[in-house]
């Protein structure tokens, strides 16, 4: 059983998979840091943001992020947090993106990641222990992508402070003449730039920031109206339907579920 500890005072373990767990208090922050590992991060409650330096995760509760190893990445929390780690040898697992990703984590995955964090990290690799991680390794292989990731300019410091800029008042009405004026580009110009420095179309992004802004309103227990007014659309319904496009579910429902997994084919110690 591991709990609380760093990944990096057991990196002498000859397993190709561990699984740690740690409890955080609100507003907890780690530092921006590395792992030689491969890990999945799970939060079992509360909402957790992951920033690097391509971009920003926000991990609702009971879902995870997958963060490939010598990922430079910090840890925010929002709410009492929980998590859950499991860290790979990054030989043990060669078909997960090469990229960080929001991953769905189903019931079953969560479940055998309940009990091999009740295993020492010593297991025997020959008994059921070895078994229930050798299984896990295969399951990870097919857990669906979540389109919570929000990445942002590297190259372009102009549009990336207008990306950060966006983040602190985020709304549905912005458009892509109001951004290209601002740059100083044509239309076209725009939004051939803005898909070569994010990968997403720009309403694509606008739609990500506002969810990004959305979840921890409505985890910290705002009403589905309020943070639909807050961000500036029009009427519940509107903001309803955009949740509903980026989930798979509308905010109720998904509320009701904690956060809960988002079945495959919906639209995809301290550190």
């Amino acid at each position: 059983m591991v709990w609380n500890s760093r990944v990096e005072l057991l990196d002498d373990v000859a397993r190709p998979l561990l699984a740690l767990g740690t409890d955080y208090v609100d507003g907890f922050a780690v530092p921006m840091h590395r792992h030689r590992r491969h890990q999945l991060l799970f939060g079992a409650a509360g909402t957790v943001i992951v920033t690097t330096k391509g971009g920003s995760w926000m991990i609702p509760p009971q879902q995870g992020i997958w963060l490939p190893a010598g990922t430079d990445h910090a840890v925010r929390m929002l709410g009492q947090v929980q998590i859950r780690s499991l860290y790979l040898e990054p030989e043990a697992i060669t078909s997960m993106p090469a990229d960080c990703q929001v991953m769905a984590i189903p019931p079953f995955v969560q479940g055998l990641m309940r009990e091999a964090l009740e295993l020492p990290a010593e297991y025997d690799q020959d008994s059921r222990a070895g078994a229930l991680m050798t299984l896990l390794l295969h399951e990870l292989q097919h857990l669906p992508a979540l389109p919570l990731g929000l990445p942002m300019p590297v190259r372009h410091p102009a549009l990336l402070a207008r990306c950060q800029g966006f983040l602190s008042a985020p709304t549905p009405h912005a458009t892509i003449e109001d951004w290209a004026a601002a740059l100083g580009v044509s239309r076209r110009s725009f939004t051939r730039l803005f898909r070569h420095e994010t990968g997403l179309s720009f309403a694509a992004w606008r739609q990500r920031a506002c969810l990004h802004a959305a979840l921890p309103r409505l985890a910290a227990g705002q009403s589905v109206t309020s943070v639909a007014l807050e961000l500036g659309y029009d009427n519940p319904a509107a903001f309803t339907a955009m949740f509903k496009r980026c989930l798979g579910v509308p905010p109720r429902h998904y509320l009701a579920r904690g956060g809960g997994v988002i079945r495959p084919g919906s639209p995809s110690p301290r550190r």
